[in-house]
């Protein structure tokens, strides 16, 4: 879910703990990401993928996420305030193949009712790497989830579900020299089907994302147009963020965002300015967080190699 903080709200210390929440994390995180550690993430070639903010991103890794959020959206009594922490893990089984866990905390304050507080749709997933081609800086990855039934709160939107998705990233820097200027660039994208499993009324969801990203790393001397000397890590990604979700009965929701992140030996952090495209997505823009944190590259004793064979 996006990590939108309202630039108005009706509470004065609940519109300045979200920063300071961001700036704590930010803080602590840009520390971590000097650290020294074994590898980095998402790299075919001289390409590094981001963790995208608002979907996932084609790496397979050991990982661990966590963001909190702050949104304005319209409800049916009126505006409502969602203020959720999420948090996620990812652990290799085996360098391809990784498995995944993940919640969200809510509090959620409309107008005219009382607070409802709870986890939302608590999942479990499996994804895996199919396919890798370093000289085209090309990932392409599949993986499968699953929302767990009686976990989380209905009131909040939690329900059992089985969401199958493809992931993909292709990088730009193997083209031809007369198209030089276009080799920093690369894209980015997701599609997945989420199916209601449980009882009571549900709907079909499309989800799908895509994301335009600029890597720095074309525009320093570390680049020699061949295979990486070294991991592409230590630089700034512009990006651009589409995100949007399709049911079969209702209404899409849609948002973009415009961003940069950095990418360190053990960390990625990201922020981004959020439009919602309808009113369906948030009532006003906002701004996206969003920290991820390499366990095997910060503490490899743990992490070091995957859990069933290397």
């Amino acid at each position: 879910m996006p990590i939108t903080i309202p630039f108005v709200s009706a509470n004065p210390l609940s519109a300045i703990l979200p920063w300071l929440a961001a700036a704590l994390l930010s803080s602590v995180t840009l520390v971590l990401c000097l650290y020294e550690g074994a590898k980095a993430h998402g790299i075919a070639g001289n390409r590094l993928f981001l963790g995208t903010l608002p979907f996932d991103d084609p790496a397979v890794n050991d990982e661990f996420s966590s963001a909190f959020s702050d949104l304005r959206r319209s409800a049916p009594e009126g505006a409502a305030v969602d203020r959720a922490l999420s948090v996620g893990l990812s652990r290799l089984l085996t360098p391809r193949l990784a498995f995944a866990t993940g919640s969200t905390w809510i509090d959620r304050n409309a107008q005219g009712i009382a607070n409802t507080r709870g986890f939302d749709t608590t999942s479990l997933a499996l994804k895996g790497l199919l396919y890798e081609d370093d000289p085209h800086e090309t990932l392409l990855s599949a993986g499968i989830g699953w929302g767990l039934p009686g976990v989380g709160s209905r009131r909040l939107g939690a329900h059992s579900s089985i969401e199958p998705g493809i992931f993909f990233g292709k990088g730009f820097g193997d083209l031809p020299h007369s198209l030089s200027w276009l080799r920093s660039f690369a894209i980015s994208g997701a599609l997945g089907f989420e199916h209601p499993t449980g009882r009571g009324p549900g709907s079909d969801v499309i989800h799908w994302g895509a994301a335009l990203q600029f890597s720095t790393f074309y525009l320093t001397d570390r680049f020699t147009g061949g295979p990486p000397k070294e991991e592409p890590l230590f630089q700034w990604v512009p990006l651009i963020e589409l995100s949007a979700d399709t049911p079969t009965r209702g209404n899409t929701s849609a948002t973009a965002g415009v961003g940069i992140a950095y990418v360190g030996r053990t960390c990625q952090i990201a922020a981004e300015v959020v439009v919602p495209l309808n009113r369906e997505a948030a009532l006003n823009a906002g701004v996206i967080v969003s920290l991820l944190l390499f366990l095997d590259d910060l503490i490899p004793s743990v992490f070091g190699k995957p859990l069933l064979w290397e």
